[in-house]
Protein backbone atom coordinates (compact mmCIF):
# COMPACT_ATOMS: atom_id res chain seq x y z
CA UNK A 1 0.00 0.00 0.00
CA UNK A 2 2.92 2.32 0.60
CA UNK A 3 4.62 1.59 -2.48
CA UNK A 4 1.10 2.39 -4.34
CA UNK A 5 0.92 5.63 -2.54
CA UNK A 6 4.92 6.68 -3.47
CA UNK A 7 3.76 5.17 -6.61
CA UNK A 8 0.87 7.16 -7.12
CA UNK A 9 2.62 10.55 -5.46
CA UNK A 10 5.61 10.17 -8.15
CA UNK A 11 2.98 9.84 -11.29
CA UNK A 12 1.55 12.80 -9.98
CA UNK A 13 4.46 14.72 -10.12
CA UNK A 14 5.82 13.67 -13.37
CA UNK A 15 2.20 14.19 -14.80
CA UNK A 16 2.30 17.88 -13.34
CA UNK A 17 5.98 18.31 -14.80
CA UNK A 18 5.18 17.49 -18.21
CA UNK A 19 2.12 20.09 -17.46
CA UNK A 20 3.99 22.76 -17.01
CA UNK A 21 6.81 21.98 -19.99
CA UNK A 22 3.76 21.54 -22.33
CA UNK A 23 2.08 24.72 -21.36
CA UNK A 24 5.62 26.98 -21.51
CA UNK A 25 6.00 25.66 -25.03
CA UNK A 26 2.18 26.57 -26.04
CA UNK A 27 2.24 29.77 -23.71
CA UNK A 28 5.46 30.60 -25.59
CA UNK A 29 4.79 30.11 -29.27
CA UNK A 30 0.85 31.65 -28.58
CA UNK A 31 2.88 35.19 -27.49
CA UNK A 32 5.47 35.27 -30.06
CA UNK A 33 3.07 35.29 -32.57
CA UNK A 34 0.64 37.51 -31.32
CA UNK A 35 3.92 39.83 -30.51
CA UNK A 36 5.01 39.13 -34.39
CA UNK A 37 1.41 39.62 -35.98
CA UNK A 38 0.91 43.13 -34.02
CA UNK A 39 4.62 44.33 -34.74
CA UNK A 40 3.83 43.29 -38.49
CA UNK A 41 4.87 46.54 -41.08
CA UNK A 42 3.32 47.42 -44.36
CA UNK A 43 6.21 48.76 -47.48
CA UNK A 44 5.85 49.02 -50.95
CA UNK A 45 6.89 46.48 -53.07
CA UNK A 46 5.69 43.82 -51.04
CA UNK A 47 4.41 40.28 -52.83
CA UNK A 48 1.19 40.03 -54.07
CA UNK A 49 -0.69 38.55 -50.88
CA UNK A 50 1.77 39.85 -48.13
CA UNK A 51 0.41 41.96 -45.61
CA UNK A 52 3.14 42.87 -43.96
CA UNK A 53 7.20 41.93 -42.68
CA UNK A 54 9.25 42.42 -40.28
CA UNK A 55 12.69 42.34 -39.03
CA UNK A 56 13.80 40.39 -35.98
CA UNK A 57 17.37 39.75 -34.55
CA UNK A 58 17.60 36.67 -32.14
CA UNK A 59 21.10 34.10 -31.51
CA UNK A 60 23.45 36.36 -33.68
CA UNK A 61 21.48 36.47 -37.04
CA UNK A 62 18.58 37.97 -38.23
CA UNK A 63 15.41 36.69 -39.39
CA UNK A 64 13.55 38.17 -42.22
CA UNK A 65 9.16 37.28 -41.80
CA UNK A 66 6.51 38.24 -43.90
CA UNK A 67 2.44 37.21 -43.74
CA UNK A 68 0.24 35.76 -45.88
CA UNK A 69 -3.20 36.61 -44.87
CA UNK A 70 -4.45 34.32 -47.21
CA UNK A 71 -1.94 32.17 -48.28
CA UNK A 72 1.43 32.25 -50.91
CA UNK A 73 0.43 31.59 -54.75
CA UNK A 74 2.16 28.02 -54.11
CA UNK A 75 3.31 25.97 -51.23
CA UNK A 76 6.35 25.72 -49.45
CA UNK A 77 7.89 22.39 -49.21
CA UNK A 78 8.13 22.20 -45.39
CA UNK A 79 5.72 24.28 -43.65
CA UNK A 80 5.41 23.96 -40.09
CA UNK A 81 2.42 23.83 -37.77
CA UNK A 82 1.78 24.71 -34.43
CA UNK A 83 -0.76 22.56 -32.72
CA UNK A 84 0.79 20.02 -30.51
CA UNK A 85 1.57 22.01 -27.82
CA UNK A 86 -1.73 23.16 -27.21
CA UNK A 87 -3.08 19.72 -27.60
CA UNK A 88 -0.17 18.33 -25.38
CA UNK A 89 -1.17 20.54 -22.09
CA UNK A 90 -4.80 20.23 -22.32
CA UNK A 91 -4.39 16.26 -22.24
CA UNK A 92 -1.80 16.55 -19.63
CA UNK A 93 -3.76 19.35 -17.41
CA UNK A 94 -6.54 16.82 -17.63
CA UNK A 95 -4.65 13.74 -16.88
CA UNK A 96 -3.48 15.85 -13.84
CA UNK A 97 -6.73 16.72 -12.94
CA UNK A 98 -7.92 13.07 -13.29
CA UNK A 99 -5.16 11.93 -10.66
CA UNK A 100 -5.21 14.60 -8.15
CA UNK A 101 -9.07 16.03 -7.71
CA UNK A 102 -10.75 13.02 -9.31
CA UNK A 103 -9.08 10.01 -7.87
CA UNK A 104 -9.25 12.15 -4.31
CA UNK A 105 -12.75 13.29 -4.68
CA UNK A 106 -13.62 13.29 -1.09
CA UNK A 107 -10.22 15.63 0.06
CA UNK A 108 -9.83 17.71 -3.06
CA UNK A 109 -13.08 17.67 -4.77
CA UNK A 110 -16.11 17.36 -2.22
CA UNK A 111 -17.03 19.89 0.10
CA UNK A 112 -20.01 18.23 2.00
CA UNK A 113 -21.00 21.66 3.60
CA UNK A 114 -21.61 23.23 0.06
CA UNK A 115 -22.88 20.34 -1.84
CA UNK A 116 -23.27 17.21 -0.64
CA UNK A 117 -23.12 14.09 -3.26
CA UNK A 118 -20.80 11.28 -4.55
CA UNK A 119 -17.58 11.35 -5.60
CA UNK A 120 -18.72 9.85 -9.01
CA UNK A 121 -21.76 12.73 -9.06
CA UNK A 122 -19.29 15.27 -8.36
CA UNK A 123 -16.87 14.21 -11.37
CA UNK A 124 -19.71 14.19 -13.72
CA UNK A 125 -20.68 17.94 -12.73
CA UNK A 126 -17.02 18.66 -13.41
CA UNK A 127 -17.33 16.96 -16.91
CA UNK A 128 -20.07 18.24 -17.66
CA UNK A 129 -18.97 22.15 -16.86
CA UNK A 130 -16.22 21.74 -19.09
CA UNK A 131 -17.72 20.55 -22.25
CA UNK A 132 -20.50 23.21 -21.72
CA UNK A 133 -18.29 26.25 -21.18
CA UNK A 134 -16.80 25.29 -24.97
CA UNK A 135 -20.57 24.36 -26.17
CA UNK A 136 -21.66 28.22 -25.20
CA UNK A 137 -18.67 29.82 -26.26
CA UNK A 138 -18.59 28.62 -29.53
CA UNK A 139 -22.51 29.54 -29.79
CA UNK A 140 -21.69 32.90 -28.69
CA UNK A 141 -18.84 33.46 -31.43
CA UNK A 142 -20.48 31.99 -34.27
CA UNK A 143 -24.18 34.32 -33.06
CA UNK A 144 -24.43 38.36 -34.49
CA UNK A 145 -23.08 39.28 -31.51
CA UNK A 146 -19.57 38.00 -32.47
CA UNK A 147 -19.28 40.15 -35.28
CA UNK A 148 -18.45 42.58 -32.72
CA UNK A 149 -15.31 42.00 -30.41
CA UNK A 150 -15.96 44.62 -27.59
CA UNK A 151 -19.36 43.16 -27.44
CA UNK A 152 -18.64 39.33 -27.17
CA UNK A 153 -15.50 39.76 -24.89
CA UNK A 154 -17.80 41.81 -22.17
CA UNK A 155 -20.51 38.93 -22.43
CA UNK A 156 -17.74 36.11 -22.02
CA UNK A 157 -16.49 37.81 -19.07
CA UNK A 158 -19.97 38.11 -17.66
CA UNK A 159 -20.25 34.42 -18.12
CA UNK A 160 -16.75 33.70 -16.29
CA UNK A 161 -18.06 35.93 -13.54
CA UNK A 162 -20.96 33.40 -13.32
CA UNK A 163 -18.84 30.54 -13.61
CA UNK A 164 -16.47 31.49 -10.78
CA UNK A 165 -19.33 32.03 -8.78
CA UNK A 166 -20.93 28.83 -9.99
CA UNK A 167 -18.00 26.89 -9.14
CA UNK A 168 -17.33 27.78 -5.40
CA UNK A 169 -21.08 26.61 -5.18
CA UNK A 170 -20.15 23.20 -6.13
CA UNK A 171 -17.06 22.16 -5.07
CA UNK A 172 -14.12 23.11 -2.54
CA UNK A 173 -12.62 26.31 -2.80
CA UNK A 174 -9.48 25.08 -4.30
CA UNK A 175 -10.87 22.98 -6.41
CA UNK A 176 -12.97 25.84 -7.74
CA UNK A 177 -10.53 27.82 -8.80
CA UNK A 178 -8.91 24.54 -10.99
CA UNK A 179 -12.27 24.04 -12.32
CA UNK A 180 -12.61 27.81 -13.46
CA UNK A 181 -8.64 27.56 -14.95
CA UNK A 182 -9.49 23.98 -16.54
CA UNK A 183 -13.19 25.93 -18.28
CA UNK A 184 -10.67 28.39 -19.82
CA UNK A 185 -8.20 26.31 -20.87
CA UNK A 186 -10.46 24.11 -22.45
CA UNK A 187 -12.02 26.73 -24.35
CA UNK A 188 -8.44 27.91 -25.41
CA UNK A 189 -7.20 24.05 -26.76
CA UNK A 190 -10.68 23.56 -28.73
CA UNK A 191 -10.18 26.80 -30.36
CA UNK A 192 -6.99 25.44 -31.65
CA UNK A 193 -8.32 22.02 -32.02
CA UNK A 194 -11.97 22.62 -33.76
CA UNK A 195 -11.34 26.03 -35.27
CA UNK A 196 -7.67 27.49 -35.99
CA UNK A 197 -6.46 24.39 -37.17
CA UNK A 198 -9.13 22.96 -39.56
CA UNK A 199 -9.46 26.65 -40.80
CA UNK A 200 -5.83 26.34 -41.84
CA UNK A 201 -6.23 22.82 -42.86
CA UNK A 202 -8.86 24.11 -45.53
CA UNK A 203 -6.92 26.90 -46.63
CA UNK A 204 -3.86 24.36 -47.26
CA UNK A 205 -6.37 21.96 -49.34
CA UNK A 206 -7.48 24.72 -51.07
CA UNK A 207 -4.80 26.34 -52.13
CA UNK A 208 -3.31 22.70 -53.60
CA UNK A 209 -6.62 22.70 -55.38
CA UNK A 210 -6.06 25.46 -56.96
CA UNK A 211 -8.85 27.70 -55.51
CA UNK A 212 -9.06 30.70 -53.77
CA UNK A 213 -9.19 30.29 -49.84
CA UNK A 214 -12.17 32.04 -48.27
CA UNK A 215 -10.40 35.42 -45.85
CA UNK A 216 -13.04 34.71 -43.39
CA UNK A 217 -11.29 31.74 -42.69
CA UNK A 218 -8.38 33.34 -41.55
CA UNK A 219 -10.26 36.05 -40.12
CA UNK A 220 -12.33 33.53 -37.84
CA UNK A 221 -9.38 32.01 -36.52
CA UNK A 222 -7.33 35.10 -35.75
CA UNK A 223 -10.68 36.06 -33.43
CA UNK A 224 -9.83 32.64 -31.41
CA UNK A 225 -6.34 33.15 -31.51
CA UNK A 226 -6.82 36.97 -29.85
CA UNK A 227 -9.24 35.44 -27.32
CA UNK A 228 -6.47 32.58 -26.30
CA UNK A 229 -4.05 35.55 -25.73
CA UNK A 230 -6.17 37.27 -23.53
CA UNK A 231 -7.28 34.64 -21.23
CA UNK A 232 -3.63 32.77 -21.02
CA UNK A 233 -2.60 35.10 -18.20
CA UNK A 234 -5.37 34.43 -15.76
CA UNK A 235 -5.63 30.53 -16.74
CA UNK A 236 -1.75 30.54 -15.32
CA UNK A 237 -3.18 32.45 -11.84
CA UNK A 238 -5.54 29.57 -11.82
CA UNK A 239 -3.54 26.97 -12.06
CA UNK A 240 -0.97 28.53 -9.67
CA UNK A 241 -3.48 29.18 -6.99
CA UNK A 242 -3.85 25.73 -5.38
CA UNK A 243 -0.30 26.81 -4.02
CA UNK A 244 -2.08 30.20 -2.24
CA UNK A 245 -5.07 28.97 0.20
CA UNK A 246 -5.33 32.71 0.80
CA UNK A 247 -6.66 33.00 -2.90
CA UNK A 248 -8.91 30.43 -3.00
CA UNK A 249 -9.83 29.63 0.81
CA UNK A 250 -11.61 32.79 1.62
CA UNK A 251 -15.44 33.97 1.62
CA UNK A 252 -14.64 35.99 -1.23
CA UNK A 253 -12.83 34.02 -3.86
CA UNK A 254 -15.10 34.04 -6.53
CA UNK A 255 -14.54 37.47 -6.64
CA UNK A 256 -11.04 37.40 -6.53
CA UNK A 257 -11.18 35.21 -9.28
CA UNK A 258 -13.04 37.20 -11.82
CA UNK A 259 -10.50 40.68 -10.79
CA UNK A 260 -8.02 38.17 -12.00
CA UNK A 261 -9.35 37.88 -15.64
CA UNK A 262 -9.71 41.92 -15.70
CA UNK A 263 -5.81 42.10 -14.36
CA UNK A 264 -4.81 39.55 -16.92
CA UNK A 265 -6.07 41.41 -19.62
CA UNK A 266 -4.35 44.82 -18.69
CA UNK A 267 -1.32 43.52 -18.53
CA UNK A 268 -2.18 41.76 -22.27
CA UNK A 269 -3.50 44.71 -23.10
CA UNK A 270 0.02 46.57 -22.30
CA UNK A 271 2.56 43.92 -23.95
CA UNK A 272 -0.07 44.20 -27.22
CA UNK A 273 0.19 47.96 -27.02
CA UNK A 274 3.66 48.18 -27.19
CA UNK A 275 4.71 44.71 -29.75
CA UNK A 276 2.12 47.04 -32.18
CA UNK A 277 4.11 49.96 -31.68
CA UNK A 278 1.24 52.15 -30.23
CA UNK A 279 2.53 53.71 -27.02
CA UNK A 280 3.95 52.01 -23.51
CA UNK A 281 0.67 52.66 -21.58
CA UNK A 282 2.24 52.11 -18.00
CA UNK A 283 -1.14 53.05 -16.75
CA UNK A 284 -2.05 49.24 -17.20
CA UNK A 285 -0.05 48.43 -14.80
CA UNK A 286 -0.94 50.70 -12.03
CA UNK A 287 -4.54 49.65 -12.26
CA UNK A 288 -3.17 45.95 -12.45
CA UNK A 289 -1.64 46.75 -8.85
CA UNK A 290 -3.98 48.67 -7.76
CA UNK A 291 -6.86 45.86 -8.34
CA UNK A 292 -4.06 43.27 -6.97
CA UNK A 293 -4.25 45.12 -3.57
CA UNK A 294 -7.60 44.78 -3.84
CA UNK A 295 -7.76 41.14 -4.07
CA UNK A 296 -5.03 41.20 -1.51
CA UNK A 297 -7.64 42.81 0.99
CA UNK A 298 -10.08 40.90 -0.17
CA UNK A 299 -8.27 37.54 0.81
CA UNK A 300 -8.47 38.45 4.37
CA UNK A 301 -12.45 38.19 4.10
CA UNK A 302 -12.89 41.94 5.75
CA UNK A 303 -14.93 42.29 8.76
CA UNK A 304 -16.58 45.30 7.74
CA UNK A 305 -18.21 42.56 4.77
CA UNK A 306 -18.75 39.69 7.07
CA UNK A 307 -20.23 41.24 9.79
CA UNK A 308 -17.78 38.89 12.14
CA UNK A 309 -15.79 42.03 14.21
CA UNK A 310 -15.72 40.02 17.40
CA UNK A 311 -16.20 36.52 18.55
CA UNK A 312 -19.33 35.84 19.53
CA UNK A 313 -20.19 35.44 23.95
CA UNK A 314 -20.20 31.93 23.50
CA UNK A 315 -17.16 32.44 21.42
CA UNK A 316 -15.27 34.58 24.16
CA UNK A 317 -16.34 32.00 27.16
CA UNK A 318 -14.18 29.56 25.34
CA UNK A 319 -11.13 31.59 25.05
CA UNK A 320 -11.49 32.86 28.52
CA UNK A 321 -11.46 29.24 30.37
CA UNK A 322 -8.75 28.21 32.00
CA UNK A 323 -8.61 25.00 30.57
CA UNK A 324 -7.92 27.20 27.33
CA UNK A 325 -4.14 27.19 27.10
CA UNK A 326 -3.76 23.65 27.19
CA UNK A 327 -6.68 22.84 24.82
CA UNK A 328 -5.06 25.41 22.17
CA UNK A 329 -1.91 23.83 22.77
CA UNK A 330 -3.15 20.28 21.74
CA UNK A 331 -5.13 21.91 18.86
CA UNK A 332 -2.40 23.76 18.12
CA UNK A 333 0.07 20.97 17.85
CA UNK A 334 -2.58 17.78 16.72
CA UNK A 335 -4.75 19.81 14.40
CA UNK A 336 -3.44 23.09 13.35
CA UNK A 337 -0.87 21.09 11.01
CA UNK A 338 -3.41 20.44 7.94
CA UNK A 339 -6.49 23.16 9.46
CA UNK A 340 -3.83 26.27 8.76
CA UNK A 341 -4.01 29.09 5.84
CA UNK A 342 -0.85 26.78 4.54
CA UNK A 343 -1.09 23.64 6.03
CA UNK A 344 1.99 22.28 6.61
CA UNK A 345 1.40 18.36 6.20
CA UNK A 346 2.57 16.57 3.03
CA UNK A 347 -0.02 15.82 0.66
CA UNK A 348 -2.60 18.84 1.87
CA UNK A 349 -2.62 22.21 0.35
CA UNK A 350 -5.71 23.80 1.62
CA UNK A 351 -7.30 24.00 5.06
CA UNK A 352 -9.73 20.80 4.92
CA UNK A 353 -13.94 22.21 4.40
CA UNK A 354 -12.36 25.19 4.99
CA UNK A 355 -11.90 24.68 8.51
CA UNK A 356 -9.43 26.99 10.39
CA UNK A 357 -7.52 26.04 13.53
CA UNK A 358 -4.73 28.37 13.63
CA UNK A 359 -5.26 31.04 16.18
CA UNK A 360 -7.26 31.39 19.19
CA UNK A 361 -10.76 32.94 17.25
CA UNK A 362 -10.26 30.18 15.09
CA UNK A 363 -10.11 27.53 17.55
CA UNK A 364 -13.36 29.20 19.78
CA UNK A 365 -15.42 29.78 16.37
CA UNK A 366 -14.91 25.42 15.81
CA UNK A 367 -15.20 24.78 19.64
CA UNK A 368 -18.32 22.54 19.08
CA UNK A 369 -16.42 20.49 15.66
CA UNK A 370 -13.34 20.21 18.12
CA UNK A 371 -15.22 18.94 20.64
CA UNK A 372 -17.50 16.22 18.76
CA UNK A 373 -14.67 15.19 16.65
CA UNK A 374 -11.33 15.20 18.72
CA UNK A 375 -13.06 15.14 21.91
CA UNK A 376 -16.35 13.24 22.22
CA UNK A 377 -15.06 11.15 18.70
CA UNK A 378 -11.92 10.06 17.87
CA UNK A 379 -12.82 11.12 14.39
CA UNK A 380 -9.85 13.54 14.03
CA UNK A 381 -7.23 13.73 13.28
CA UNK A 382 -7.58 11.19 10.59
CA UNK A 383 -6.03 7.72 11.63
CA UNK A 384 -4.25 9.64 14.73
CA UNK A 385 -1.62 10.43 12.50
CA UNK A 386 -0.75 13.47 14.81
CA UNK A 387 -0.69 11.08 17.76
CA UNK A 388 -3.23 12.86 19.91
CA UNK A 389 -3.48 11.03 23.45
CA UNK A 390 -6.91 10.15 25.27
CA UNK A 391 -5.72 13.03 27.85
CA UNK A 392 -5.95 15.83 25.22
CA UNK A 393 -9.14 14.14 24.19
CA UNK A 394 -10.10 14.32 27.54
CA UNK A 395 -9.04 18.31 27.98
CA UNK A 396 -11.21 19.36 25.17
CA UNK A 397 -14.19 17.50 26.32
CA UNK A 398 -13.58 19.52 29.91
CA UNK A 399 -13.07 22.38 28.12
CA UNK A 400 -15.93 22.60 26.01
CA UNK A 401 -18.57 21.09 28.10
CA UNK A 402 -17.44 23.82 31.28
CA UNK A 403 -17.42 27.14 28.76
CA UNK A 404 -20.90 26.03 27.23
Amino acid sequence: MNDFAVLWDWLAFGVRWLHVVTAIAWIGSSFYFIALDLGLTKRPGLPHGVSGEEWQVHGGGFYHIQKYMVAPASMPEHLTWFKWESYATWLSGFALMAIVYYAGADLFLIDRNVLDVSAPVAILISLASIGLGWVLYDLLCKSPIGKSDTGLMLLLYVILVVMSWGYTQLFTGRAAFLHLGVFTATIMTANVFLIIIPNQTIVVADLKAGKTPDPKLGMQAKQRSLHNNYLTLPVLFLMLSNHYPLAFGTRFNWVIASVIFIIGVLIRHYFNTVHARKGTPHWTWGLAGVLFIVIMWLSTVPKVLTGEERLSAAGERFVASTHFPAVRDAVMGRCAMCHAAEPGYDGIHAAPKDVFLDSDAAIARQAREVYLQAGRSHAMPPGNVSGITEGERRLIVTWFEEAR
